[in-house]
């Protein structure tokens, strides 16, 4: 198996991660099935958040026990002060079934939470590591700037941030700063918000950065069957390989919507993050034939787009939103 090791947590997993968000969208019975198999089969960090409805809650179902013992769970706080951090890590610890958060991190804060900050969430979440609760901190962003200064701050043991193929030199940098300060780094969008839909192509590129642990959302168990069929690959770049990617950056890299969902919600109801990505998809290749009525239904609400600026001023990533739907 290929492992990876998270900076200074001396944390070395399967270079496969379980992204525990789409798992919202299925049973508690489903959900528990592909995460024990995916357990099973060589899964061994599981990624998921407060503030993803139930995620935890399926975890917890599954995990307990002596299960546990052989995984490692990481989960987020979305909160802004201290008092947050204490109660969203009390509640998880309830759901997920646990004594402790292998690695606890703040949720795309707007900032970087320092010691003595009068938001008060490093001092808490310090607590709670001296209390065994937590026992790495770690902080996932979506804003470069963000991301950089966790990375030198030497306050943060993993960063999460995303990172794919479709990836420019500033997060490859990224990567690299990690690597130089020992900071873990898990990437989330592996797959690049579902624009990505060859796992293999995905893995190889994955493979060439040692100290990156990808984290696959995965909600069906035939995509969990993709990830499974490349544990204990080598992940090589083959030339078929080589030349998908670089059609896909042809396509598809620059000013694409990660789907993050920061931008949301429209005052129109417009499905920005989903319609984005659809329109450009079908630029890529038209796809009217496979639309449904509900999702042609939620495509024409772009028409309704008041220009109004609020997307593009909450976009981690600067993007006119606007221009993304048409």
């Amino acid at each position: 198996m290929a492992g990876v090791t998270l900076g200074r947590t001396g944390i070395t997993v399967e270079k496969n991660a379980f992204g525990a968000l789409p798992i919202q969208r299925i049973s508690k019975d489903d959900a528990v099935y592909l995460l024990q198999k995916a357990q099973d089969s060589g899964f061994e960090y599981f990624d998921t958040a407060r503030g993803y409805t139930d995620s935890e809650e399926k975890l917890g179902a599954a995990f307990s026990g002596a299960r546990r013992e052989k995984i490692y769970i990481a989960t987020k706080t979305h909160s802004a002060t201290g008092e947050g951090v204490r109660a969203d890590l009390e509640e998880s610890l309830r759901m997920l079934k646990t004594d402790h958060i292998d690695v606890y991190q703040f949720h795309n804060t707007p900032f970087c939470p320092v010691p003595g900050g009068e938001d008060g969430m490093y001092d808490e979440a310090m607590k709670a590591k001296k209390e065994g609760k937590i026992l790495h901190l770690g902080i996932t962003n979506h804003r470069l700037s963000v991301a950089r200064e966790a990375a030198e701050s030497g306050l943060y043991e993993t960063l999460q941030f995303p990172f794919s193929y479709l990836a420019g030199p500033q997060e490859e940098e990224l990567v690299e700063l990690c690597r130089a300060n020992d900071v873990g780094f898990v990437c989330m969008k592996a797959l690049a918000g579902g624009l990505i839909t060859d796992a293999e192509a995905a893995y190889a590129f994955m493979m060439q950065y040692d100290n990156a642990l990808p984290i696959w959302g995965i909600q069906r168990e035939s995509e969990l069957d993709e990830f499974i069929s490349l544990i204990g690959s080598d992940g090589e770049m083959t030339d078929r390989i080589r030349a998908l990617i670089e059609k896909d950056r042809g396509e598809l890299s620059g000013d694409f919507c990660r789907g993050c969902g920061y931008c949301m919600p429209c005052p129109v109801g417009i499905k920005i993050s989903e319609c984005a990505r659809r329109s450009l998809l079908m630029r890529r290749a038209p796809l009217e034939a496979s639309l449904t009525p509900q999702v042609k239904e939620e495509m024409e609400m772009i028409e309704k787009c008041l220009h109004c600026g609020s997307c593009a001023s909450k976009c981690p990533y600067d993007l006119d939103t606007p221009e993304l739907l048409q």
